[in-house]
């Protein structure tokens, strides 16, 4: 029973060993999931009767399976991530829907499409869309509508190139909807990451800046070799807006539209009675004389059209006033005059010729006040500080500690049982074999002649026991000296009953 039991166990810890070492490898088949959309990959991985594993917000499956089942579950529409989209059109019917029910729906739906859509950017984790649109009143000025975005990224920070990019989106997927009325949020930091008169307005000269650097650097390091330029570029930009308007008018070039003339004349003719002193006195005579009058008038009215000039100018945030580089190259290799490579400086040349080119590539304007600067220095490489990130045996113990767990258990369970259970069973055979074999020796040594025989066999028998050497030559010390009782002494033994015990 004992012997049936151990075996039995020795079975089982040899099975135990072998599922372990042939258990299919897990790979991560997803992570980062919402509840929800994590919910809906458990339920289609049960539902296709493929065996996972959750390890907090990560679903592993079999290595092998990994990448059939990542086709399999997006032909099904697993994960779900983001909101829902035109999809909810689909449930609403004729009757019983308003047009304010289908208005929402429609709005609800936009939303969830611009969503799925900015979740294909790599560096979105997390999307949603806000948009308001003013309800049309009769009577009432209508309303542009406007947007939010909130965004959450994986790692790192959305640049503004990409905030821009989203701007000009849902702009472009939303009529009547302007690029400046949409603002991108950081979700995570709680930051403002665009919007129409602030933070892109007043990066507009980093981004110049970066830009130019990097056209500058291409076109060094194609002749001084990668690595060995290094560049810096600032860009002195206004940030201001302003709006002019001018009205000049011309009095000197004038041109008559309209002109207009009235002529008029008047002439009259008449008697009066003159009254004089004489005229007063009794025998006065009263005296008599004519009048005549004439008038004439003329008007003229000329209308004049002047020259006038309406000039509106709109100067925008971003004009460069001064451009500054700074560009440090490496010199080159000559042989010296021990035939080492020594470090000498670039030609002056060569550095003239790199300075047009540099000119070319920013638009170089000495009116401006442009400043650049190019100087051939050795380049002083930094030690390397702290060490090298590089896959060790603690990243291999860590993603299969449970297993090596396991089949450390197993493996100590096998040893004890080979050692405290096999062992002695197998060690109790052997004395029963060697016990067997020196009865048979000393039936031997009883039909022997010889006494030399006898002792020589003797030895094999008990070397057989595994007795030590020097116990051995001293018991053969004996036999030499006492040959007879030696004879004896065996005779007895072997003739005695075996439910005796020897003397």
């Amino acid at each position: 029973m004992i012997v049936a039991l151990a075996g039995l166990a020795a079975v089982i810890a040899v099975w135990g060993l072998a599922s372990v070492a042939t258990r299919p490898a897990l790979g991560l088949l997803y992570a980062g999931l919402d509840p929800s959309a994590a919910g809906g990959v458990v339920s289609a991985l049960e539902a296709r009767g493929v065996a996972y594993e959750v390890r907090g917000d990560s679903i592993y499956v079999e290595e092998g399976q990994r990448d059939a089942l990542r086709l399999a579950l997006a032909a099904d529409g697993q994960p779900q991530t983001g909101a829902a989209g035109y999809e909810l059109l689909d449930g609403l019917s004729g009757f019983g829907t308003t047009a304010q029910m289908f208005d929402a729906a429609y709005w609800r739906a936009k939303e969830g499409e611009l969503a799925r859509t900015l979740l294909a950017i790599p560096q979105v984790r997390r999307a949603r869309v806000h948009i308001a649109n003013p309800v049309r009143r009769p009577f009432e000025p209508s309303g542009s509508p406007t947007a939010s975005v909130s965004v959450s990224v994986g790692a790192g920070a959305l640049g503004e190139p990409q905030a821009r990019a989203i701007r000009y989106l849902v702009a472009s997927a939303v009529a009547g909807l302007s690029p400046g009325d949409v603002t991108v949020v950081d979700a995570e930091n709680g930051t403002v990451l665009s919007e129409e008169q602030g933070p892109l307005a007043a990066a507009g000269g980093e981004d110049r800046s970066e830009r130019l650097r990097q056209n500058i650097e291409r076109l060094l390091e194609a002749r001084v070799g990668r690595g060995a330029a290094v560049v810096e570029v600032m860009v002195d930009a206004d940030l201001n807006s302003e709006t002019v308007k001018e009205r000049v008018l011309d009095p000197q070039s004038r041109v008559a539209i309209h002109s207009d003339t009235q002529e008029s004349s008047e002439s009259s003719q008449g008697e009066n009675a003159g009254v004089t002193v004489a005229s007063n006195l009794p025998d006065g005579e009263t005296g008599g004389g004519g009048s005549s009058s004439n008038a004439s008038e003329t008007r003229e009215r000329v209308n004049y059209e002047v020259s006038e000039v309406l000039r509106e100018s709109v100067r925008n945030p971003g004009a460069i006033r001064k451009i500054t580089v700074a560009v440090l190259v490496d010199g080159v290799r000559v042989p010296g005059a021990g035939g080492e490579p020594e470090w000498a400086p670039r030609p002056e040349e060569e550095l003239a010729a790199l300075r047009e080119l540099v000119e070319s590539a920013i638009g170089f304007d000495a009116a401006r006040g442009d400043v650049v600067t190019i100087r051939s220095l050795e380049f002083t490489l930094p030690p390397d500080l702290g060490t090298e990130a590089v896959s060790g045996a603690g990243d291999f113990l860590a993603a299969n500690a449970m297993s090596l767990i396991q089949l450390g258990v197993l493996s100590a369970v096998a040893l004890l049982l080979g050692l405290f259970v096999l062992r002695p069973m197998l060690a109790r055979q052997a004395e029963d074999a060697d016990l067997l074999e020196l009865q048979a020796g000393g039936e031997a040594l009883a039909g022997s002649e010889g006494l030399a025989d006898s002792i020589a066999l003797a030895g094999e028998v008990i070397d057989a026991r595994g007795v030590a050497a020097e116990r051995i030559d001293a018991l053969r010390g004996a036999v030499l000296e006492r040959p007879d009782d030696t004879a004896a002494l065996l005779g007895e033994w072997l003739s005695m009953d075996e439910t005796r015990e020897p003397a």
